[in-house]
């Protein structure tokens, strides 16, 4: 195998390794009925005048499986924050008591959790899209090398490994998601 092959392999695998570390990211998002600080990661709130992601500004832990408290270091941005927990519609009612914000996570009702499914079923399509858009990358890289050369043999077998490559992480992507099917839909 030529070094252009083993690079174009390397750089697939990096990519596609990003993907289904994207997917467990919005995985983290999709709550399952458990309060979990990440349910409010990527939330954002104005900070003396620049969004900024609100576990940047406050401390947010989980006391109880039920609830979340969020404490901004900066009693000023409890309004803000409470809005932008509002406005980033996670189906939550927060709470403000002018110390804290105290989020009640309420249980999943069927409904809900054939809707969370549905989310994840979509980000889990989302970054199989992903793995097979760097699969033809990668096969466009492999047909350029013939110009430099290499074998049609050689080009063959590079094209047939990263498909092997392609299946184990949309393998992978799937297996991620039936394990949040099953924790979405377990009570």
């Amino acid at each position: 195998m030529t070094e252009e092959s083993k690079m174009i392999l390397d750089d697939a695998k990096e990519s596609m390794e990003k993907a289904i570390e994207h997917l467990i990211i919005a995985f983290k998002k999709i709550r399952a009925g458990k309060a979990n600080p990440q349910m409010l990661l990527g939330v954002k709130a104005e900070f003396y005048g620049v969004l900024t992601p609100i576990e940047q500004m406050s401390n947010i832990t989980t006391p109880d499986p039920r609830q979340i408290i969020v404490q901004p270091w900066d009693k000023n941005v409890l309004h803000v924050i409470e809005k932008a927990i509002m406005n980033a519609n996670l189906g939550f009612n927060p709470q403000n008591d002018g110390l804290i914000i105290r989020i009640n996570v309420p249980p999943l009702t069927e409904e809900r959790r054939l809707d969370l499914v549905k989310n994840a079923k979509n980000e889990t399509e989302h970054a199989k899209i992903g793995i097979r858009n760097v699969r033809r990358s990668a096969n466009e890289m492999a047909k350029a090398l013939k110009e430099d050369g290499v074998s049609e043999d050689e080009i063959k077998s590079l094209e047939i490994e990263i498909q092997e490559i392609t299946n184990k992480y949309i393998a992978k992507a799937e297996a991620h998601f039936v394990e949040k099917e099953e924790e979405i839909i377990t009570i």
